[in-house]
């Protein structure tokens, strides 16, 4: 009885089982995948938004230049419907930040804009408010 029950059904149970299996390995794949190309995709939002904001808004200082920063980070993240963080939009603005001032360090550049080397855009900007999107 049990060998005819396994004749008849055994092969449909193993695929049934396999493709669970290969189901459930996909999933987290894909999670794993989508983890790492959404913090590439904010990596590499907040690099262009940074620099539009110090090319666009030259006469703004610390305080707003990080305002328009955040706001511009959080908005086009949210019309790829990514969700971001206080804290990922600050450390994301301020690693952008630091390597503009390594940039113009290396490439022994003084900052032109008649301000002192403190007037890009993440500092001084602990007090900012932040919006998320919702």
């Amino acid at each position: 009885m049990m060998a005819e029950f396994i004749s008849t059904y055994g092969i449909t149970i193993l695929v049934t089982i396999l493709t669970s299996v290969a189901s459930y390995v996909g999933i987290a794949l894909k999670k794993i995948y989508e983890k790492y190309a959404n913090t590439k995709i904010k990596q590499d939002v907040a690099r262009t938004v940074c620099e539009a904001v110090e090319q666009l808004y030259k006469d703004l200082k610390g305080e707003e230049k990080y305002n328009r920063a955040v706001s511009g980070i959080v908005d086009v993240l949210a019309t790829k419907g990514i969700t971001i963080t206080e804290i990922e939009v600050k450390m994301l603005i301020e690693s952008t930040c630091y390597s503009f001032k390594q940039a113009w360090k290396a490439a022994g550049a003084s900052n032109d804009t008649g301000t002192d080397e403190d007037d890009f855009i993440g500092l001084d900007a602990g007090e900012a408010e932040f919006e998320p999107a919702e």
